[in-house]
């Protein structure tokens, strides 16, 4: 049986390829080679960036064996009078990259060096894919192009395809009329495996895999991917195909490179080729052109009701699409100022009206309209000056003006780069069915700043002349700070007499403007949960002082009011009853910190909260949020699935939110943002949301991106696909896909540079530093605060949207977060333990060669111990230069492997999801607090044998085992005599050989020292 699925190649272009012809150009063409098979595309004469866009089908021999096979790309200039090729470089692509055709797009490749001498620069543009498209009819062998004579001399030696030639290879037009696309298929193989049994070996294998036991068949640690030039994500299983061999991540789950043709040009491989037209402002998103109508006003309006007036409103509508503004009371010349944006490309009318109404309880009165051509609206392009609006005569219906009735307008083309973009009502937004003129904010884009968050510092001292109720038993006070909603207290202590001391600190968090009072309360613990208010203080905040270092600072003594005053300045009135209680306080506001507000691994700030400690920005991000693809539904709208989705950033003080894109899973916002940088240790992160305003209560999350900033390139611009990606209860799940183009410039490197040997935090976290529970503490009480802030903006924040951005449940228990937290620790110690066993097959003398060159190594630097230091420097320097060639080229994003989101147990989800406190049932709680118990019970053993191998070692000298401790001693007394008259280059020498001797020399059992070692008593006789 005959096995249908092909390796496809397009072969798209080049670019930027090295000059071969002495000319300044190339005669560039691409030879392939995959799976003993070669084919090449045609020749294009004197051009550095060829475009070939022609396609070719391999046979593949062993589909098992796909992901060990190679396909090279090989670009040659021909050379017509030596009639041979010169090479420009080539591309290698691994098997584990072949992805299905629905999943590839186009990728540009670097082209690589064949030898070091090579000169190579350019890129290679291809589309590589897997097809078992039936419909692909493999054509007859036709001798295919003559190519003797330069190419063998070319294709020489070093590559490992094979070096017969093929003459069964022949073009095949796709498309006759075209002329500019052709596909070349090969011949199949007879002996190769149907496609039935490839997708049903390839399901047996996922099968056999995910049948694994709850606590038992853990994953391994993470093990570094093959490197390889390719698709985004190596070895990933292949949806619709699910060949042998590739089984990581899903390829659904990997970001995506994209070459859009932005506002600057088109970026490739991060550089921006530009355009012929000139560059906007708006250079990293799309240029959308635009219908704006400014209504700004009507004058000598005609009556309309029976008592005369009328109540004017204007709608603006073209061809389908129908905007509306606000409408005013009995008012002849009422001013709206609202702008409205159609989007040009969905236009379906030549003309533009312009409709006053008069708004009445049963049916509105027409009261008259101006028409506009589209093909005579001028265009403006900023910085254009904002065009002058005029005045236009109303007309009637049939076109004749009116006698009474002016309105005044503005009509013009732009891009989202004009200032009206942002406060405009838009088309794709206002027509739903949901919205209307008194809640279309609720779709607008908009820009917030946070408030500035500052720590509240409560240090209570002491406190004095207290006048509890009951005098004959010792007061048992505390004191309790009230801020806003938040809340904190000293530890109780006793009076004696009458007056108590703490010296204790209570933090708070304070926001900009300080306009809300500090309430502090002195309370007696009566019995339990009863308290007896002795007195309070209530102390405005903006008569704090603020602190911007740790010097100290006198404290200050403030009256107590009687806990039934609610008067703020009653301290300072005479009161008929004298009450002196006194409360010694030192308080201040530190501006010497930075406030989180978010999860510490993924902050967006990290400026103290004093404006005078800032240092100056080292460069400026731009983020272009393009698109959304691959929606899922978040709601059912007239019988079928849709969204309105809405992105929100955030970077420092700055949230940015998007205007709102009605009933589409596709949306295109192309809006463009800028954030200034302070630390490029810092996290940019956008999430995508429902707009829960339009017909649900909640903004549901779709997913987030996070990006940070010291992984981008200053001056590239990276354009990636990223998946959208989200845990829920049933387990990990795509929600679409988040198209960004984002760069970042460095205004200055040798600022930037110097950061790098700076604290990452402000002075104040070394100087008097917080614990993590304080720490904790805070941050939820930051996180509420702008929180509340954030919820009364129009549009509005919502709790849920500030909460996802700022991982406020991050900090709650997740067994799947502490078993991939494990594993990357396993993942960290698996070098080290890489190196150690190294060493060990170069003792056992696995490979002679390599044990023998140990040896002349060793000898060597034991001889000239001054160069270990250098040759291990040397070492690391090579290994970064070589690595070099392998680094990323995308920002990172989430990996659903190192989260151990794809193995987790549904039932760890499920409690990943609990409430806290847990709203589960009692059986459910046992049974989790028993498997807890166990993983505990495996964490215990292991932290008592770490215990006693320490102990071990202290109770060598201690006598607990006389024996051991005498034996000790002796090897003591004769290895100090040995050392004083042996050289120590001599001894390490010894030592080293001794401990790489061959294995004829070697006992099966452990050493002595090891031996001596593991008898040695240790505390565990004491444990009960």
């Amino acid at each position: 049986m005959m096995n249908n699925v092909k390796l496809g190649v397009e072969v798209i272009s080049a670019h930027d390829l090295k000059p071969k012809d002495g000319q300044g150009s190339s005669n560039a063409f691409v030879e392939l080679r995959f799976d003993g098979q070669r084919f090449r595309t045609t020749t294009k004469e004197r051009d550095l960036n060829p475009v070939w866009n022609e396609t070719f089908y391999f046979n593949i021999t062993d589909p098992n064996n796909l992901a060990d096979q190679t396909l090279e790309a090989i670009v040659y200039s021909y050379d017509k009078g030596s009639q041979s090729g010169t090479f420009l470089g080539k591309v290698r692509i691994h098997g584990t990259a072949f992805v299905h055709y629905s999943d590839a797009s186009e990728w540009h490749y670097p082209l690589e060096k064949r030898r070091v001498f090579d000169r190579v620069k350019g890129e290679l543009g291809l589309k590589v894919f897997l097809t078992d498209d039936p419909g692909i009819r493999l054509s007859n062998p036709i001798p295919e192009m003559d190519t003797s004579g330069f190419l063998d001399q070319e294709f020489d030696d070093d590559d490992h395809m094979q070096q017969t030639r093929h003459d069964n290879s022949a073009p095949v037009p796709m498309n006759d009329q075209g002329g500019n696309r052709r596909t070349y298929r090969h011949l199949p193989n007879p002996d190769s495996l149907p496609a039935s049994n490839i997708i049903s070996n390839a399901m047996n294998q996922r099968t056999s895999m995910q049948q694994n036991q709850y606590f038992a068949n853990a994953p391994r640690p993470e093990q570094q991917p093959p490197r390889f030039f390719g698709m985004n994500a190596p070895g990933m299983n292949v949806p619709g195909m699910n060949l042998p061999g590739v089984m990581n991540q899903a390829v659904d789950y990997a970001i995506r490179e994209t070459s859009p043709m932005l506002g600057g040009g088109r970026v490739v491989g991060g550089r921006v080729i530009r355009s012929q037209q000139p560059v906007s402002t708006y250079d990293l998103v799309e240029k959308m052109q635009f219908l704006f109508v400014r209504v700004v006003r009507a004058r000598d309006l005609p009556n309309m009701d029976i008592g005369g007036g009328l109540d004017p409103y204007v709608v603006v509508k073209v061809g389908n699409y129908k905007g509306t503004t606000k409408y005013f009371n009995k008012d002849k010349n009422p001013e709206w100022n609202e702008v409205f944006a159609f989007s040009k490309d969905r236009l379906q009318s030549h003309i533009l009206e312009v409709q006053v109404h008069d708004k009445d309880l049963v049916k509105d009165d027409f009261v008259g309209l101006v028409r506009f051509d589209l093909s005579e609206i001028p265009t403006r392009v900023p910085p254009d000056s904002p065009l002058a609006p005029q005045w236009y005569r109303l007309e009637d219906r049939k076109g004749d003006k009116t006698k009474n009735g002016e309105v005044m307008l503005a009509v013009w083309y732009g891009t989202q780069a004009d200032e009206a973009f942002p406060d405009a009502w838009h088309s794709d937004t206002i027509a739903g069915p949901e919205i209307s003129p008194s809640n279309s904010s609720l779709v607008r884009s908009k820009v917030f700043h946070s408030p500035r968050l500052w720590y509240l510092r409560v240090n209570v001292i002491e406190a004095h002349d207290l006048v509890p109720s009951e005098r004959a038993r010792l007061p048992d006070v505390y004191v309790k700070a009230q801020l806003g909603n938040h809340t904190a207290r000293t530890k109780p202590a006793q009076a004696r007499p009458n007056n108590a001391f703490w010296n204790e600190d209570l933090m708070l968090v304070a926001a900009e403007p300080f306009d809300d009072h500090l309430v502090l309360t002195v309370e007696d613990r009566v019995g339990p949960n009863k308290e007896e208010t002795l007195g309070k203080v209530i102390i405005p905040l903006a008569s704090v002082p603020k602190r911007l270092d740790d010097r100290p600072f006198p404290g200050k003594w403030y009256n107590l009011q009687r806990p039934s005053s609610t008067d703020i300045a009653e301290e300072n009135k005479k009161e008929r009853e004298r009450f002196a209680s006194k409360l010694h306080l030192r308080i201040s506001l530190d501006g010497g910190y930075h406030v989180f507000d978010e999860s510490t691994y993924y902050s967006c700030d990290l400026r103290p909260s004093a404006r005078q400690l800032w240092k100056p920005s080292i460069g400026v991000l731009e983020l272009g949020i393009l698109s959304a693809d691959k929606l899922q539904p978040m709601k059912t709208r007239d019988g079928k699935g849709t969204a309105d989705t809405f992105c929100v950033a955030r970077y420092g003080h700055k949230w940015i939110r998007t205007r709102t894109i009605i009933d589409s899973l596709s949306p295109k916002y192309n809006e463009q943002y800028t954030w200034e940088v302070y630390d490029p240790a810092t996290v940019l992160t956008i999430g995508v949301f429902d707009n829960g305003h339009l017909g649900s209560n909640v903004d549901s999350k779709i997913g987030k991106v996070r990006i940070r900033i010291s992984t981008l390139e200053a001056g590239r611009v990276y354009t990636h696909c990223y998946p959208l990606l989200v845990l829920h209860p049933s387990g990990v799940k795509k929600m679409g896909e988040l198209h960004l183009a984002v760069r970042f410039s460095c205004t200055s490197m040798v600022n930037l540079m110097s950061l790098y040997t700076k604290p990452l935090l402000p002075k104040m976290h070394y100087a008097r530093p917080l614990n993590i529970f304080q720490t904790n503490i805070l941050r939820q009480q930051a996180i509420s605060i702008v929180t509340a802030r954030l919820s009364r903006a129009d549009p509005p924040l919502r709790k849920e949207v500030v909460e996802y951005m700022c991982d406020a449940d991050a900090h709650f228990w997740s067994m799947r977060r502490s078993k991939a937290n494990f594993y990357r620790i396993c993942s960290v110690l698996q070098s080290f333990l890489a190196v150690g066993k190294w060493f060990g097959e170069v003792s056992l003398w696995k490979n002679p060669i390599t044990t023998v060159l140990v040896h002349l190594l060793f000898v060597m630097l034991v001889c000239f111990p001054e160069l270990i230091l250098p040759t291990a420097f040397l070492y690391m320097f090579l290994i970064g230069i070589w690595n070099y060639r392998f680094r990323e080229k995308h920002p990172p994003h989430m990996d659903t492997r190192i989260s151990y989101a794809e193995n987790v147990h549904p039932d760890e989800l499920d409690e990943e999801f609990d409430t806290f406190p847990t709203s589960k049932g009692a059986d459910i709680v046992r049974w989790r607090y028993d498997r807890l118990r166990s993983v505990a019970a495996q964490v215990q053993k292991v932290m008592g044998d770490i215990a006693a191998q320490g102990e071990r070692i202290q109770l060598l000298l201690s006598w607990r085992d006389p024996r051991a401790t005498s034996v000790f001693l002796s090897i003591c007394l004769v290895s100090a005599v040995v050392l004083y008259v042996t050289p120590l280059p001599l001894l390490a020498a010894l030592v080293a050989f001794y401990q790489m001797r061959h294995p004829k020399f070697r006992a099966k059992l452990p050493a002595a020292p090891v031996n001596f070692f593991k008898r040695l008593p240790a505390k565990t006789d004491y444990m009960l």
